[in-house]
């Protein structure tokens, strides 16, 4: 049997692991498009079907993870991840670029539905630990901007693929070696005891479509703008790529400390009572920020970060609540289907944004995106709590 702590580090480490790799390329873009020869607005688009992979190929791992063997699929996550990012490091041509961050989507589409399905499964306090779940991955976020950014000002933008992409793949081979595949259906689990009136169950349903479209679309145009943004209107601090990964760096770290808060205030009380407020975070924020620069566009991002990294866990919580074992890692293959290529259409629609009318316009479309958030959390019904016992 596994150790439950064991099985749950290796799945923060891969929540790590999926968005540094995810994100490696939108801080490397600005390095390397003056060695390519394109302009950032050109770059760009050669990571949408990555972003595009990263969301569609989550229906047939999510599959897999509950008909196969969701630890096999986390093998499978590690030495490929890890491949592909090793393999971005050698392209010549941009068409191998794009075909090498097609394969680091592809293989980081098993992640969410499988890893978080393991965390779900494993956990003995779901809120908490699907906070610190989320605590990792925006480390990982966090940690992409800051070490691509030392990396590729000192060793060259290669270099900022390969080495995380080597490390991955060790960490895979530990994992194979340490963790088996286990049957977890009988298990007594903390998931699912909330429950809604099956008449709601439609409100649920809907609450989770609008918001998982608006919040994935945002945050993933937010962690791919950050960069570029920051280079743009922080000139008067700095110019250095280092020091922009550390701000970035340093502003995504709140984000980190908020889904750890929400995640304990999620075992406390009911999703809407934590959704509610939570939803009228990003829109002012992001309005706010489209006419900001320097010290004041770093106080209202870490606002933006900390809105959408919240939601990201209340929309997780939401999906392990509801659903059983055997039917966990579709059910999280559903909601990231939609929300990651919801995501992967927003690598576009920033690229078209900005050159209409630079990252003001951006701010602005996206702030207004935002406010289906709100009604989404107003549409929630209330939970009927029932004891762990009765919930699987």
């Amino acid at each position: 049997m596994n150790s439950p702590s064991r099985v749950i580090g290796f799945v923060n480490a891969a929540h790590f692991i999926d968005h540094y790799a995810m994100l490696i390329f939108a801080a490397a873009v600005i390095i390397m498009g003056p060695v390519l020869g394109m302009a950032y607005s050109e770059l760009l688009p050669y990571a949408t079907p990555g972003f595009i992979a990263f969301g569609a190929g989550s229906l047939l791992t999510g599959w897999l993870g509950d008909r196969w063997s969701r630890r096999h699929m986390m093998v499978i996550f590690f030495l490929g991840i890890g491949a592909a990012m090793i393999a971005v490091g050698f392209v010549e041509r941009p068409l191998q670029l794009g075909a090498a961050l097609l394969a680091i989507g592809l293989f980081a589409s098993i992640y969410h539905p499988v890893g978080t399905a393991m965390i779900v499964s494993y956990a003995e306090r779901l809120g908490r630990e699907m906070g610190l779940n989320g605590v990792f991955g925006n480390l990982g976020v966090a940690s992409s901007a800051l070490v691509t950014g030392v990396i590729g000002q000192y060793l060259g933008w290669r270099f900022a693929f390969i080495i995380p992409g080597v490390i991955t793949v060790l960490i895979g081979i530990i994992f194979a070696a340490t963790v088996i595949h286990e049957d977890r259906k009988d298990s007594r689990q903390a998931a699912a005891q909330a429950r809604v009136a099956k008449q709601d169950m439609w409100r649920v349903i809907l609450a989770l479509l609008i918001v998982v479209i608006a919040i994935s679309t945002t945050f993933n145009a937010v962690t791919v703008a950050l960069p570029k943004l920051f280079a743009e209107r922080l000139a008067d601090l700095t110019n250095s790529p280092a020091l922009l990964g550390v701000i970035a760096a340093c502003v995504y770290v709140f984000g980190a400390m908020t889904q750890y808060t929400i995640g304990k205030l999620l075992d406390r009380h009911s999703l809407k009572t934590v959704a509610l407020p939570l939803s009228f975070m990003l829109a002012p924020f992001l309005y706010l920020a489209a006419g900001l620069s320097n010290l004041p566009l770093i106080v209202v991002s870490i606002g933006i970060v900390m809105g959408a990294f919240g939601q990201v866990t209340v929309n997780d919580a939401m999906v392990g609540k509801y659903t059983t074992e055997e039917w966990r890692s579709r059910a999280y293959a559903v909601r990231y289907f939609i929300g990651f290529t919801a995501a992967g259409a927003s690598v576009a629609l920033v690229a078209w944004l900005y050159q209409q009318g630079g990252f003001t316009t951006m701010l602005h479309a996206f702030a207004a995106i935002c406010l289906l958030s709100i009604a989404a959390a107003i549409i929630l019904p209330r939970e009927i709590r029932v004891p762990a016992a009765q919930a699987n």
